[in-house]
């Protein structure tokens, strides 16, 4: 299920900046979220597993089921939004692993996705939304005008953005220290511009949904690209410090402004 991957020097000398103790794992099959009992199976190569449980009182009576057994005693890795890559400090040490999806990349993406990951580690910032909003998950929803699984995207996406915003002042470095993973994350950036830049024209004639186009935009943080409104709002100091509740008065705002469209 699960093998030690061979890292490159760039990758092994950011993990031992950033998170010595990880371990790589390549993963023998995609996933979004890993069953339970394969998820158990990294037990038999970490020293200790304790999963994480969250208040059901944090969710929304129509939050999608996996979030709500993500909340619970399941030994969950990976969930919906995650990408190529999951990481978890739900072992001893911590684990990042790498799914199949990311075959066909170039090396050095996933390279830049591989220090992404210990560099958020090592940041201590949750491993979930959830963890991020907590209890105000359910002011979150409430603010969206969209389904449950929409909404899920959205709070995704918000949760990346924030992060986004503490990584990419580690990225910045990069060009100093690990020059080749500077580039890569450069490159990244640059192959969104055009797309985040086109985004409300997009949403506007209605060919990216509005959870879509918040996806987009929050991914694009972490490479510093210019936003455009009203995206723009969330790269910003005040939502790096203020995390949920002004990404939940964003909510607000925007989709007023939206209704408010003729």
């Amino acid at each position: 299920m699960f093998e030690d991957r061979s890292l490159s020097s760039p990758v092994t000398d950011a993990r031992a900046e950033y998170e010595p103790t990880a371990l790589v794992l390549d993963c023998d099959q995609d996933f979004e979220t890993l069953p339970p009992a394969q998820a158990e199976d990294l037990g038999l190569v970490v020293d200790s597993l304790e999963p994480a449980t969250y208040p059901d009182s944090w969710l929304p009576d129509d939050a999608p089921e996996l979030l709500h057994r993500y909340a619970g005693t399941d030994f969950t890795i990976g969930m919906p939004g995650d990408g190529s890559i999951a990481w978890t400090r739900q072992t001893d040490p911590p684990v990042v692993i790498v799914k199949p999806r990311v075959e066909g990349s170039p090396d050095e993406f996933i390279d830049f996705l591989i220090a992404e990951a210990f560099v958020e580690l090592s940041l201590d910032v949750p491993e979930h939304f959830l963890g991020f909003f907590e209890a105000q998950y359910t002011d979150l929803s409430a603010a969206t005008p969209l389904d449950p699984n929409s909404t899920y995207q959205i709070a995704a996406a918000l949760f990346d953005a924030w992060t986004g915003l503490q990584t990419r002042e580690a990225f910045a470095h990069w060009h100093e220290d690990h020059p080749e993973l500077a580039r890569a994350w450069q490159d990244a950036g640059s192959s969104l511009e055009q797309r985040v830049s086109e985004l409300p024209r997009a949403v506007a004639r209605g060919e990216t949904d509005f959870a879509d186009a918040t996806e987009l935009a929050c991914a694009a943080i972490k490479h510093a690209i210019e936003l455009p409104a009203p995206f723009g709002a969330l790269d910003t100091q005040a939502y790096r410090d203020h995390g949920p509740e002004y990404a939940i008065q964003w909510v607000r705002k925007t989709f007023d402004a939206l209704e408010d469209e003729p």
